[in-house]
């Protein structure tokens, strides 16, 4: 399959145009949609299954700490977990990323000390993304040179939903290329619409298509600052997004629900999400992701459940 965006190549021209395709794109159905997305939840996970989709949770998770209390000491602590979530058990998989703010990365790249374990910057004025262009280039740079593999970075919700589509398709475009180093390599790219005030499916939808045409690495939902961030809904509507998107152009596109998955039975009606949604593509931390911090704790403890027969509870997981 030829990987190429030419065939979309007269939609991203002009207002008018992106405009004309993101309303001619099919509306969804919200209470299909949702039905799918709650019967899907059902799936009962077997045993052997379940040790599986939990190491791969586990995989799979950006370990989050993005408050403004954060320390040193407290990102070398959550970098440290990333690397080996589980002191008692060495099997325990590594998670995909540490997720910090900027000013941060440079700390938690020493403190990973080499470990496959990526790290993940926001950027573009998160969580809001209130502020000027040449602020919000900066801010991805800073992140960049000081180390960062990957970079989340903020839509302007007002743009979009004042219908400054094009806008929105620029910002993108620009971050994506204030991702890249100077040795040509580039951190990838998640684009956040904060999905809780796009207000309607058919937004999540545009912007989902937005975000792709423009270059992203991964759309995802949430900054996890707001009321309503990742559900099983408006994830199942984004796999839906990248699916098609490949389909069309060969391009595979990640993707990565954030906030509000806090325990193991949500992590796996995520996961099947995925496989009967977008594929087994998909299910690999290359490809998917969870924003998230309190749900290893959770995974791990269901994972010590599984191996020893006994329920250890949160005394025997390190605090995050």
């Amino acid at each position: 399959m030829p990987t190429t965006l030419t065939a979309f190549a007269d939609v991203t021209t002009s207002d008018s145009a992106l405009r004309r395709f993101l309303h001619g794109l099919p509306g969804v159905d919200a209470v299909g949609l949702e039905a799918r997305a709650a019967a899907l939840g059902t799936r009962s996970i077997k045993t052997t299954a379940k040790a599986y989709a939990i190491d791969l949770a586990i995989s799979m998770i950006d370990l989050t700490t993005l408050e403004g209390a954060d320390t040193p000491g407290k990102v070398r602590a959550l970098s440290a977990k990333a690397v080996n979530p589980d002191p008692t058990d060495r099997s325990t998989p590594m998670t995909a990323a540490v997720c910090v703010y900027p000013d941060m990365v440079a700390t938690a790249k020493a403190a990973l000390n080499g470990a496959d374990v990526k790290v993940a910057s926001v950027a573009t004025a998160f969580p809001a993304g209130r502020a000027a262009l040449p602020v919000k280039l900066a801010d991805t740079r800073d992140a960049v040179v000081a180390g960062a593999d990957e970079i989340d970075m903020v839509i302007d919700r007002g743009a979009f939903l004042a219908g400054r589509y094009l806008d929105t398709y620029e910002l993108i475009k620009a971050v994506k290329e204030a991702c890249v180093r100077p040795d040509g390599t580039a951190a990838r790219l998640k684009v956040i619409f904060e999905t809780g005030e796009l207000s309607t499916y058919d937004n999540i939808r545009r912007a989902s298509w937005i975000g792709m045409l423009a270059g992203a690495d991964f759309i995802k939902t949430s900054t996890g600052k707001v009321g309503v961030n990742a559900t099983p809904a408006n994830t199942l509507l984004m796999l839906e997004a990248v699916r098609d998107f490949k389909a069309q152009t060969g391009i595979q596109i990640g993707v990565k629900p954030a906030g509000g998955i806090r325990t193991t039975k949500d992590a796996i009606k995520f996961l099947v999400l995925v496989n009967e949604t977008a594929g087994e593509d998909w299910l690999s931390n290359h490809w998917f992701r969870f924003g998230a911090s309190s749900l290893l704790n959770d995974l791990l403890m269901q994972r010590q459940k599984l191996s020893t027969g006994r329920y250890s509870g949160p005394d025997y997981v390190t605090v995050d």
